[in-house]
């Protein structure tokens, strides 16, 4: 796998080695191996999978500690633009997010640390999302940031009149209003 690092430390774009032939393709979605070698050693305990239809948006969720969680995601049918913006106290990159395509075409992961908020937006007709969690879900530590929030700068590239939001998702704080629970580990700091 290649791992393609973004302007966030800690959050990477895996893509798979595909190999292909007239029969079709194969690859190794995951290996606890390489993953721990090549992005940092985490033990995935749950996995989780959504199908979503167009339009569909949902996030920006985490668990608060000591229930948090780091998530590797993929798409195995259809398109999303997943999204993970920091939420750690301190952090140099603070309130900043990246974003990336998902598609069943380009086989991308996305792995998002615990210190995140995790979002996506359905951009095909329907889309299949499955995601590795490295701790259990715990609904009593259920948080999140509005995924609406302007002052985040994500083009979510769904018009407003076509977002399809959940109650819940419709209710949760702005940035500005956010009192995060998790606090910047300046050890990890490059320099």
């Amino acid at each position: 796998m290649e791992i393609i690092k973004t302007a966030i430390e800690g959050v990477v774009i895996i893509e798979p080695r595909l190999f292909k032939d007239e029969r079709g393709y194969f690859f190794e979605s995951f290996s606890q191996r390489e993953f721990d070698e090549k992005v940092e050693p985490v033990r995935f305990v749950q996995d989780n999978e959504s199908m979503s239809s167009y339009g569909v948006m949902r996030g920006l969720h985490f668990q608060r500690p000591p229930f948090t969680q780091s998530k590797l995601v993929r798409v195995v049918r259809g398109a999303v633009l997943d999204v993970a913006v920091d939420i750690r106290k301190g952090s140099p990159t603070y309130g900043q997010h990246v974003a990336v395509e998902l598609t069943e075409d380009n086989h991308r992961q996305f792995f998002i640390p615990q210190g995140f908020a995790h979002g996506f937006a359905v951009l095909s007709a329907t889309a299949i999302f499955q995601y590795k969690c490295d701790n259990f879900y715990a609904p009593q530590a259920d948080g999140g940031i509005s995924i609406l929030d302007t002052s985040l700068g994500i083009d979510w590239r769904i018009p407003t009149d076509k977002a399809v939001l959940s109650e819940k998702d419709t209710r949760h704080p702005l940035l500005c209003d956010f009192d995060s629970p998790f606090e910047y580990d300046r050890s990890l700091q490059k320099g």
